[in-house]
């Protein structure tokens, strides 16, 4: 979606301090009921829930055919065991070959792939093999019987734990489903370790910000440590 020019020029002089924000309670407030509609040009709702990890999937039907496709609908669950879980909004290749063979691979998105990561983005027929349209590297997996993007500096091989069909508070089923998977295998580049650490900021991760095609980029300066209160 364009931007237009005096947007861009209110965004670039808005810096949130006390003086022009407050504490959000003398504020005047937009309300809106999501089932009545957001009265907005675009729908908020993924751009508040946001930056988000992007969960570029790779999986394989019964038939051996693999598919790659990034969701901005994903994240981390639970420590032990490890698992992380993508949300799709249609009943799509990817959650359909997932529930099929019970395996999945994430790839982590950085700078360096994020072009490539939106070329798998697009709605293309069935059989096209993502991994050739956008120049990407099958590398096989360890445990899984799914390739991970060779590009990518960490990859996570996962098996199927379960999935969910959404549902609203009034138990109507959504036509969208939740995978969750056990992180059975990790791969990291090993420069991305330092002194023990896995240095977040310095794989230039590139997450998801909602509106039509918005996305932030993690770098070292943007970083910042507050430990929890003992």
């Amino acid at each position: 979606m364009h931007v237009p020019c005096e947007t861009r020029v209110k965004l670039r002089h808005l810096r949130w301090n006390k003086s022009s924000f407050g504490n959000g309670l003398m504020n005047e407030m937009h309300f809106y009921e999501p089932s009545k509609g957001h009265g907005l040009r675009h729908d908020p709702f993924n751009a508040i829930v946001g930056p988000r990890p992007i969960g570029w999937i790779s999986s394989r039907d019964a038939k051996g055919q693999v598919n790659l496709a990034p969701y901005s609908f994903f994240n981390a669950f639970n420590y032990h065991p490890p698992i992380i879980g993508f949300s799709s909004t249609a009943w799509k290749d990817t959650i359909a070959n997932v529930s099929e063979t019970k395996e999945f691979v994430w790839n982590l998105v950085t700078k360096h792939v994020a072009e490539q990561m939106n070329v798998t983005s697009a709605s293309v027929p069935h059989g096209v093999d993502e991994f050739e349209l956008a120049g990407l590297t099958e590398v096989p997996s360890r445990i899984v019987n799914v390739p991970r993007v060779g590009e990518s500096l960490v990859s996570f091989e996962c098996k199927l734990a379960q999935i969910v069909q959404h549902q609203g508070a009034d138990g109507v089923k959504a036509q969208a489903w939740l995978a969750l998977g056990e992180v059975v295998a990790v791969h990291i580049d090993s420069r991305l370790i330092v002194d023990g650490v896995y240095q977040t900021a310095l794989a230039h991760p590139v997450l998801r910000a909602g509106r039509a095609g918005d996305y932030a980029e993690i770098r070292p300066d943007a970083m910042f440590e507050m430990l929890r209160p003992t």
